[in-house]
């Protein structure tokens, strides 16, 4: 059989001129995963869309199309073309999980949730002439799911191709948060078995990893027994956690000491209403400040989260959320503005208050305002946004950043990875249309690898490290 697995661009990579480091960062190990239950004799192919041309005159039996909220147009657009030709066309993914019968238009079967016991018994049913038209996940383990396939994936196209998840969603219930949609009917939180993890973390050439989990500290005893379990690996890695996990002691040692470089950290706002506002509890009498310090005491750069357009938000927020990241010394942040992704908590309170302004799922990609803000004009709030992150990536405040580090050494890697991440778009923007970005990832490796750390953490890290690939840069989610 014939299988073709699709991950569409999102709506601004869809060009093959414009190519956002970003979108080239990390393979699509979701549809790596559903590669590993198809039979050996399939005939398999895997397109990112992100990085390749979809070649859409080929003739596949089977067609699985993961699908995004901003990349449903484009995901349509594909699943037309191929149930024209004949083909039988799955979607699944976030948004459909969201919005099943928007996407029944385009396909053949929708996926509700996670794929782990819902694909393999779709594939039992179509391989018996019997598929149905929807499947909702219902049994939320890990435990004896296959390691993705990744010799689909193209490693030289991507800037961190050692990226893995160990781990499915996360215990906390924020109301902007796609995850209660697409973990409804069952747990919302579970993770491999850490010899499973550790396995695939062993199986990975090179030694930098990215954990793409949501948030890997959120079961401190898995967390401790993968930290132990990689002491000694030599490996370098950067992750996602909650503020509430910095004010733990021996978690943070354990994953500094093997090998943790660079956090992703959802701080969201300054403000305690818009925390008690969109649900975002576990953040609140939580001293920020203090959190960044444990980290950068420990050697650990910051990549910061912010989302702008909360109902407590005002003009003012801009300015002082990008002053305050400044002055802790914050490597890098990611802004948002606040998006009511459909299926979410908020997309039914904004909705009820008949303050949507938009369904273009285009236009839901945390750059542009789809919703009238409370305080402020849905004009004043993108270009708000756009401001803070020209304010916090210039040349000024990335010095006055990196003056606050007490070193030279940390002085250098602060400029060196802010600037070279930022400072060099158009670069990027070229070696990856080129096909150059794996070359070029050498290049910056070599030169923030020296930075990589504090020398106390560096040595145990880098015990035993293997030396055939070289390792990556911290990078930003």
């Amino acid at each position: 059989m014939k299988v073709k697995l699709i991950l569409p661009a999102l709506t601004e990579a869809r060009s093959p001129y414009f190519r956002p480091i970003k979108y080239s960062l990390f393979p699509p190990l979701g549809l790596a995963t559903l590669a590993s239950y198809l039979s050996p004799d399939d005939e398999v192919t895997l397109c990112d869309e992100h990085v390749e041309r979809l070649d859409l005159h080929d003739e596949p039996e089977l067609v699985a199309i993961e699908t995004y909220v901003t990349a449903a147009r484009r995901s349509y657009e594909i699943a037309d073309n191929y149930r024209a030709k004949g083909a039988y066309v799955c979607i699944g993914g976030i948004h459909p999980t969201s919005l099943p019968d928007e996407a029944a238009q385009h396909a053949d079967t929708v996926f509700l949730g996670p794929g782990e016991d819902t694909w393999p018994r779709f594939l039992e049913d179509f391989r018996a002439c019997r598929p149905q038209r929807r499947y909702q996940s219902a049994v939320r383990s890990l435990v004896g799911a296959p390691p993705p396939r990744r010799n689909l994936i193209k490693r030289h196209k991507y800037f961190v191709p050692n990226s893995l998840i160990v781990s499915r969603g996360c215990p906390q219930r924020c109301d902007f948060c796609y995850k209660e949609a697409f973990f409804a009917g069952g747990r919302s939180f579970y993770t491999q078995a850490v010899d499973d993890a550790l396995a695939e973390v062993d199986s990975l050439p090179g030694r930098h990893l990215f954990f793409l989990d949501d948030n890997l500290f959120a079961d401190k005893r898995f967390t401790a027994a993968l930290c132990d379990g990689m002491r000694g690996m030599g490996r370098l890695w950067q992750g996602a956690a909650t503020v509430a996990a910095l004010f733990d002691d021996d978690l943070l040692d354990n994953a500094a000491a093997c090998g943790m470089r660079s956090l992703f950290v959802g701080f969201e706002t300054l403000s305690r209403e818009g925390l008690s506002d969109q649900n975002k509890v576990h953040n609140l009498n939580l001293d920020y400040a203090l959190a960044i310090r444990r980290l950068h005491d420990r050697g650990v750069m910051v990549n910061a989260s912010f989302v702008f357009g909360m109902d407590y938000d005002d003009e003012s927020v801009f300015d002082a959320t990008v002053d305050w990241a400044v002055a802790q010394g914050i490597e890098t942040a990611t802004f948002h503005i606040l998006t009511p992704y459909p299926g979410t908590i908020l997309h039914q309170r904004l909705a009820q208050q008949g303050r949507i302004l938009t369904s273009d799922w285009d236009l839901y990609d945390t750059r542009h305002s789809v919703f009238r803000p409370a305080r402020m004009s849905p004009e004043t709030l993108e270009a708000g946004y756009w401001r803070a992150y020209e304010r916090f990536y210039s040349w000024r405040s990335i010095l006055s950043a990196a003056y606050t580090k007490p070193s030279w050494q940390e002085f250098a890697r602060h400029v060196a990875y802010s600037g070279g991440w930022k400072k060099c778009e158009p670069l990027w923007a070229f070696l990856i249309h080129t096909g150059l970005l794996g070359r070029a990832r050498g290049v910056l490796e070599r030169v923030l690898e020296g930075f990589g750390h504090r020398d106390g953490v560096r040595e145990s890290a880098s015990e035993g490290a293997s030396q055939d690939e070289c390792a990556v840069a911290p990078l930003p989610m």
